[in-house]
């Protein structure tokens, strides 16, 4: 008999929009899905398409003058007597203590390009140090400890000398693995990695990805892994939410992602990562068109004016498209799966 699901952050109808001169973006539109402990959740889609504003949706860290307009994202925070507590971080206060108690300590974030997320004028060391002294009851000396410690759980070469390394001193990889260090210097429960591996090379990628997974069986954290690598995901993920213009257009396992997908968007992501055995004069695939203006989302599904499934009078109807539930697990946001009557 399965063992039963045990979510850890369950984000239900999220709705975020950036309020400017110019008009209304729309970055998230009735979003849904849910992290269950120990598991990965891979988050793919085109740029733009509202993947990091989810992420810091979840960590109340939307930046001004975006606000969550409607929806909920439950944090499940579960205590050592079994108990388990919900906290709808929705409701938080950007700047409350409740939520700094869970931001950076309970749910912590690998940001996209260390050089410019890390402190320029003060050593790695300092920075990691601080971050264990905000949330830990701990005096300087055991934080540089504890901090030490960290430094060679990622692979750190020589930490000793090196914890006193400004980040220009470090290699991307280095940085990276810093950046890794900080995160995991509280134990999260929830690691967010919004595109860790982009500006590093191939090599040097795939070490971070294993030390990710090691330290997640070792810990036993989820990770919301955000990539537009989707090679990475069939790597690393569980189960996969596929974003188009701040919309969930397909949710399934990962295995259903790349063996039965349902959604024209996934088919064409799918489509365009290349293969061995391809012949170099054979073009790749290219999804026609480009992403919408977002001051300008098309009416119906936004991927209707790129699809090559469009029907006329269907794709393109006055109302939002309905989520369909494939089976379990399984749900995709098309006008296919849906009765056009």
């Amino acid at each position: 008999m399965a063992e039963p699901k045990q979510p850890l952050v369950k984000v239900e109808g999220l709705k975020v929009h950036f309020f400017l001169n110019e008009g209304t973006i729309r970055a998230l539109e009735d979003v849904s899905f849910e992290i269950e402990r120990g598991k990965t959740l891979g988050v793919v889609g085109e740029s733009g398409c509202g993947k990091s504003v989810t992420s810091q949706a979840i960590m109340q860290m939307v930046p001004d003058p975006g606000k969550i307009i409607a929806g909920r994202v439950t944090f499940f925070r579960y205590h050592p007597d079994q108990t388990v507590e919900e906290i709808d971080i929705t409701r938080l206060k950007p700047d409350s203590d409740a939520i700094c108690h869970i931001r950076g300590n309970e749910i912590a974030k690998i940001f996209q390009e260390p050089m410019t997320s890390l402190s320029p004028v003060h050593t790695i060391g300092e920075q990691i140090i601080e971050a264990i002294q905000l949330h830990q009851k701990v005096n300087k000396a055991e934080a540089r400890q504890r901090t030490l410690e960290i430094l060679r759980r990622v692979g750190f070469p020589q930490p000793e000398q090196r914890i006193d390394a400004y980040p220009h001193q470090l290699s991307g990889g280095l940085r990276q693995r810093a950046m890794i260090a900080m995160a995991l210097s509280c134990h999260p429960s929830l690691l967010i990695a919004d595109e860790p591996t982009t500006a590093l090379d191939v090599t040097t990628e795939a070490q971070i990805l294993e030390l990710m997974k090691s330290l997640q069986q070792e810990l036993g954290m989820a990770i919301l892994f955000i990539t537009h690598n989707l090679g990475v995901v069939a790597e690393m993920a569980d189960d996969v939410v596929v974003m188009y213009l701040g919309k969930d257009v397909e949710y399934a396992p990962v295995d259903d992602i790349f063996y039965d997908p349902y959604h024209p968007y996934t088919w064409a992501l799918l489509r365009s990562i290349p293969y061995i055995g391809h012949k170099s004069e054979e073009k790749l695939y290219t999804i026609a068109g480009s992403i919408a203006d977002p001051y300008n989302i098309p009416k119906g599904c936004p991927f209707h004016p790129r699809c090559p499934e469009f029907k006329p009078g269907v794709c393109d109807r006055d109302q939002p498209v309905p989520i369909t539930q494939i089976k379990p697990g399984h749900s995709v946001r098309c006008w296919l799966y849906v009765d056009a009557k």
